[in-house]
């Protein structure tokens, strides 16, 4: 295994590397690196021309849908171009597209919201958030699902630590998550990076169907952040759900070291193998 990133930059253009490869198809990313690369993307947008990372940090990731709208090849050189949709100084949409020639095969659109101190009260009347036990507390399982041997993001570029359920069992999971590699060489991923690629897991961890039977491919990602990231660590308690007409939803409520962080939702498109 060669490879130390999940995605080499080639001049202006973006290469996924073998860390990036899935379980389902040796030439095909796994949708984790490609989200977590198309949140890269949006994160470094600013809103009016180009400006210096300390400006950019005036804001903060709320919303992200990602499309998966076609396989996304490893070892080959995609262009990624970025776009303000629509522009202001305390709400920004912006958005990415990763291009395979002249073929469109992930997008991300995402709502950025301006950072600003606001002090919430105890009587909010929040909702409880019933916390996840940490990491230290949690066994770590290796996927060894395929392709074969070879190197992949699930299984050599990520740790799963599992509180409750496992890889083996159907059904809802308590999982953490940490990224073994970078997006990109040389970056410390940021959290919302490390969500992303996390959480593309939600269907996988909790599938309740037998995978010799049946397929559940999310060919999409919705992830909400009420704050910033803190740490490695992404910790998810998932679920699924099937309907009998070949759709389905993994949903996922999203934790980090400091508590209750977000929540996920991917799509899912079912059907028998």
């Amino acid at each position: 295994m060669d490879a130390t990133e999940l995605f080499h930059r080639d001049g202006d253009q973006w290469v996924p590397t073998e860390l990036s490869r899935g379980p389902w198809d040796r030439r095909h990313c796994h949708g984790g690196p490609v989200s977590a690369l198309l949140v890269r993307a949006v994160e470094r947008v600013p809103v009016d021309g180009p400006a210096p990372a300390s400006d950019r940090d005036i804001w903060q990731l709320a919303r992200c849908t990602i499309e998966l709208t076609r396989p996304v090849p490893v070892l080959r050189p995609l262009a990624l171009d970025t776009v303000v949709e629509r522009p202001g100084r305390k709400v920004s949409l912006v958005a990415a597209v990763l291009r395979d020639g002249d073929t469109d095969v992930a997008h991300i659109r995402a709502l950025r919201i301006r950072r600003e101190a606001v002090a919430v009260p105890a009587a909010a009347h929040l909702a409880p958030a019933v916390p996840l036990a940490p990491p230290e507390r949690a066994t770590t399982e290796r996927m060894t699902f395929a392709p074969g041997e070879e190197t992949a993001f699930h299984r050599d570029a990520c740790e799963h630590r599992f509180l409750t359920g496992s890889w083996l069992e159907p059904g809802p999971v308590e999982v953490w998550i940490r990224l073994l590699a970078p997006v990109v060489a040389g970056e410390e991923p940021s959290g919302a990076q490390r969500a992303a690629a996390a959480a593309d897991f939600g269907n996988g961890v909790s599938g309740s169907l037998p995978h010799d039977r049946y397929l559940y491919i999310n060919p999409d990602l919705t992830l909400h952040l009420l704050r910033p990231v803190v740490g490695e660590w992404i910790g998810m308690r998932t679920a699924s759900w099937y309907g009998d007409l070949g759709a389905g939803l993994a949903e996922s409520a999203l934790f980090d070291v400091a508590g209750r962080v977000g929540r996920s939702c991917q799509s899912l498109l079912v059907e028998e193998r």
